[in-house]
């Protein structure tokens, strides 16, 4: 028995099962409110008085993705589909963390073998395209994205997710046209006005940029991708001390924001305040390559 969970050596079956099912219940409201460590140690005495419980084991696998356990994730995942082999969730969580371990194969793997149980499901479709932009495959990539568009053209994110990936490919006026779509869906979608704000500086059309990044940062202030983004168009535009004001807040939302300190240093640098961008220059190595 693990430490710190109760001997329930007494217990019937039927009462085991009954408090396991419980825990298991329980659990899944702690992940929803991202009390992770809570929801796996329910889990944990939920698997020891139910050991062939295979939702426990994919349940508890999914707690460990998402704080970044990766191994214990897959070897969760590995129990739980030695009992159900056939479950779409489960492959396709594991495909997720076999993703996030670089492991591209792997997880393309497991998110076809999901998809032939599960075909229309857009989060497993939408993870065999990240699988194949890992693989550099990116017009497979696209042709995934746009079954899922397909499927859920009413659903901004649909738009939204294919935008970032033209994104990621430079194929800005693409991305801005897919952030488009999501914004007729979703006129105060942050994330989506955010993204259109930096394509839209990439190709030089700052000032369509500067309106859709101050949409995003009025409707969420503390939007620090969008502040990050912001700053750089008004260095574009000459404005370095507004420029800086909105580093300034994006560095301290998110000390490890490498691109801001890259960008703050640059600006720095253009006004002579060379101590400080070597700074930001440092911390931005530090950060990306642990120097």
């Amino acid at each position: 028995m693990d430490e710190g969970i109760m001997d329930h050596s007494g217990l019937s079956e039927a009462a085991a099962q009954s408090r396991a099912s419980v825990l298991r219940s329980r659990a899944v409201s702690y992940n929803a409110l991202l009390r992770h460590d809570a929801a796996i140690a329910d889990l944990t005495e939920a698997i020891a008085l139910v050991p062939d419980d295979a939702r426990a084991w994919r349940l508890r696998g999914e707690c460990h993705r998402l704080i970044k356990r990766y191994q214990a994730a897959l070897d969760d995942f590995e129990e739980s589909l030695k009992l159900e082999p056939d479950s779409a969730y489960a492959l396709g969580s594991r495909g997720q963390t076999y993703t996030a371990m670089e492991r591209y194969e792997e997880a393309l793997e497991d998110f076809e073998h999901a998809l032939t149980l599960s075909p229309e499901t857009p989060w497993i479709l939408e993870g065999k395209a990240d699988a194949l932009v890992g693989l550099n495959r990116m017009d497979e990539a696209l042709a995934v994205h746009a079954k899922i568009i397909k499927l859920n053209e009413e659903i901004p994110y649909s738009w939204f997710a294919r935008g970032e990936l033209y994104q990621e490919m430079s194929l800005y006026t693409e991305a801005i046209d897919d952030y488009t779509k999501a914004l007729e869906l979703d006129p105060d979608y942050v994330r989506a006005l955010a993204r259109r704000g930096e394509a839209l500086r990439m190709i030089d059309r700052n000032e369509e940029a500067l309106a859709d990044l101050n949409r995003a940062i009025e409707l969420k202030p503390t939007a620090t991708r969008a502040l990050g983004s912001r700053g750089a168009v008004l260095s574009e535009m000459g404005d370095n001390e507004g420029a800086l004001e909105d580093l300034n807040a994006a560095i301290e939302l998110d000390p490890e924001y490498i691109w801001a300190f890259k960008v703050r240093g640059e600006i720095l640098q253009d006004l002579d305040r060379h101590e400080e961008a070597i700074a930001d220059f440092t911390r931005a190595l530090h950060l990306e390559f642990g120097d």
